[in-house]
C-alpha cells in the first residue's frame, strides 16, 4: 500500500473502482502511516471512529453503485480551526481546548457530501497566528524533510503546518488549511507540496474560526496539482450562509492532460520587488531557471513592477492585528471555552480567562490591535492602512494589463531550523516569512505554491504563481505544466 499512499486521487479511485482494495483498507493504511509519523506531531485529534463509519459507507457505494462522487473513500485531513460537529475544534489553544462545535464548517460539510473520509484535525499555530506551527499548546509540528530527531528539525511552516506535514508524509491525499497571509502556501513551500489559496469569496468561510475576516480563505494542500483542482471543485461555490461568498455559479475545473499542456503565448510577469534583500541565492537561482524554462517553452516572460510591495507587510500587520482584536473579543469565558476560576468580578473573570487562555502571541496582537483602533490612533493607523491596501490591490489590477500571471518565490528561503526560528519573535518571523505571500491576500487574488527542486541541503524549494481574481484554471494549468517539467521528487 506504500505506493498507493503516494499516488494521486484519480489513481486511488481507479484502484478502488477495480476493487484492488476497499476504502476501509485504504483508511487503515493511512492510519498506520499516521502512527509511523506521529513523532512529527501533525495531528491534534484523530477521528478514527468517524473515519471508519465513512469508509464503511464508501465500501457499500463501491460494491453496489457506479454513481460515485469524486472523493468517495479518499482520506483527507482538516486544520483544527474549522468547526466539525461533535469533534473537538481547539485552534491549538487552551481557551478552546475542550470546545466541541455543534455544526460543520461548509468546507467540511461539502467534503463529506463528496464522499471524503476525515482522518483527523491537524496542528497549527494558536488561532493561526504564526508562520512556523511552533506556537501550539500541543507542541511544534516537525518538518519531515531534514528531520533528524525531536531536538534537531526544520519547522513545517505555518500556520497550516500540520496539514502540510500530513500530506507530505502520505497520511492523507489532501488537507484543508486556512490562508490569511500565506498560511497554506508557506508550509506547502517548506514541506514540498502544492498549496492553493483560492480567490477570496470563492470558498465559504462559514465555520472557519476567524482570524482576519477580510483576508481569511480556506486553502488546499495536496501532493499533486490535479488533486488540488479536485478538492477545490468539491468545496468551492456560493454559500447562502456566508455573505462574503461570490454569487457567480462555480464552474468545475478540468485541467488539460500532460500532452495537452502548453504555455505558448502565455504572458508571465516577474515582479522586480520580490527579489528582496533577504532572498536566498538558491531560491533566486531556481526562480530564474523556471522563468527561463517557461520562456524557452514559448511563454512571454517580462519584468513587471508592483511598486507598493515594500509597504505591504507593514500594512498587513496593522490590519491583521486590528481584526484580531475584534475577533478575539468573543472569548471571554462566559459563553463557551475555558473559564478561569474567578468570582470576584466580571472584569477580573475576563482578565484572568484571557490571560491564561491565550498565549503571548495572541495577547500581543490583541493589545496592539486595540491600540491601533483607539480613537486618537484610528485615522493614523487603521484608516491609513486601508488606503495603502487599496494601492497594493491596484498594483495587481494594473499589472494584469501587461501580463496574465505572476511568477515569484513562495518563501525567501528553505525551511529554517527550529532552534534558529524561535530566536526571533513571532512578529519578526511573520514579517519575513510572509513577504511574498501576503500581498495576494491583500488583493484577494488566487495563488498557488508549487515545489520545484531540493536545495543543496536536501530541503524543498518552491515557487508561487499568482493570477487575477477567478483565474484558478489558468494558474493551476501553469502549475501542472511546471510540475510535469521539473518532476519534483515526492518524499
Amino acid at each position: 500500500m506504500e505506493k498507493v499512499l503516494q499516488t494521486n486521487i484519480r489513481n486511488a479511485r481507479k484502484l478502488l473502482h477495480n476493487k484492488v482494495f476497499t476504502p476501509t483498507d485504504l483508511l487503515n493504511a493511512c492510519l498506520d502511516r499516521v502512527k509511523e509519523t506521529q513523532h512529527l506531531n501533525a495531528f491534534i485529534t484523530l477521528t478514527t471512529k468517524e473515519a471508519l463509519l465513512a469508509s464503511t459507507q464508501s465500501n457499500e457505494i463501491y460494491q453496489k453503485s457506479n454513481d460515485r462522487n469524486e472523493l468517495d473513500g479518499i482520506p483527507i485531513a482538516i486544520k483544527d480551526n474549522f468547526c466539525t460537529a461533535g469533534i473537538k475544534t481547539t485552534c491549538a489553544s487552551k481557551i478552546l481546548e475542550n470546545f466541541t462545535p455543534t455544526y460543520n464548517a461548509t468546507v467540511y460539510k461539502r467534503l463529506c457530501e463528496a464522499g471524503a473520509v476525515l482522518i483527523g484535525k491537524t496542528n497549527l499555530d494558536q488561532f493561526a497566528m504564526g508562520s512556523g506551527t511552533v506556537d501550539s499548546i500541543y507542541g511544534s509540528t516537525k518538518n519531515s524533510w531534514g528531520f533528524k530527531n525531536t531536538e534537531d528539525f526544520c519547522i513545517a511552516g505555518g500556520s497550516s503546518g500540520g496539514s502540510a506535514v500530513a500530506v507530505a508524509t502520505g497520511t492523507c491525499y489532501g488537507a484543508i488549511g486556512s490562508d490569511t497571509g500565506g498560511s497554506t502556501r508557506n508550509p506547502a513551500s517548506y514541506c514540498g507540496v502544492v498549496g492553493l489559496k483560492p480567490t477570496y469569496g470563492l470558498v465559504s468561510r462559514l465555520g472557519l474560526i476567524p482570524l482576519v475576516n477580510s483576508m481569511d480563505v480556506p486553502g488546499i494542500l495536496t501532493r499533486y496539482v490535479d488533486d488540488a483542482a479536485i478538492l477545490l471543485n468539491a468545496i468551492a461555490g456560493h454559500d447562502p450562509d456566508d455573505s462574503t461568498t461570490l454569487t457567480k455559479p462555480y464552474k468545475s475545473i478540468r485541467l488539460p492532460s500532460a500532452k495537452q499542456l502548453s504555455v505558448k503565448g502565455l504572458k508571465i510577469g516577474i515582479p522586480v520587488e520580490y527579489a528582496c534583500e533577504n532572498l536566498d541565492p538558491e531560491v533566486l537561482e531556481t526562480w530564474n531557471d523556471i522563468a527561463a524554462m517557461l520562456e524557452n517553452s514559448g511563454a512571454a516572460v517580462k519584468q513587471v513592477s508592483l511598486p507598493h510591495t515594500e509597504f505591504s507587510i507593514v500594512c498587513y500587520s496593522i490590519l491583521n492585528q486590528c481584526e484580531v482584536a475584534s475577533n478575539m473579543a468573543r472569548y471571554d469565558g462566559i459563553e463557551f471555552g475555558y473559564r478561569a476560576d474567578e468570582n470576584e468580578s466580571t472584569e477580573k473573570l475576563y482578565s484572568k480567562t484571557r490571560s491564561v487562555g491565550f498565549n503571548e502571541v495572541v495577547r500581543n496582537r490583541i493589545l496592539t490591535g486595540n491600540y491601533f483602533l483607539l480613537t486618537r490612533n484610528y485615522e493614523k493607523y487603521f484608516n491609513q492602512a486601508l488606503k495603502v491596501r487599496r494601492l497594493i490591490a491596484d498594483d495587481f489590477y494594473n499589472v494584469w494589463e501587461d501580463v496574465q500571471v505572476l511568477l515569484t518565490p513562495t518563501t525567501l528561503s528553505t525551511a529554517p531550523k527550529y532552534k534558529d526560528f524561535v530566536q526571533k519573535t513571532n512578529r519578526d518571523q511573520c514579517a519575513m516569512q510572509d513577504f511574498c505571500t501576503q500581498p495576494a491576500n491583500m488583493a484577494g487574488i488566487p495563488a498557488v505554491s508549487i515545489p520545484i527542486k531540493l536545495s543543496k541541503t536536501g530541503l524543498p524549494i518552491s515557487l508561487q504563481i499568482m493570477g487575477r481574481k477567478l483565474s484558478e484554471p489558468m494558474i493551476l494549468a501553469l502549475a501542472k505544466f511546471i510540475e510535469n517539467a521539473v518532476q519534483f521528487r515526492k518524499q
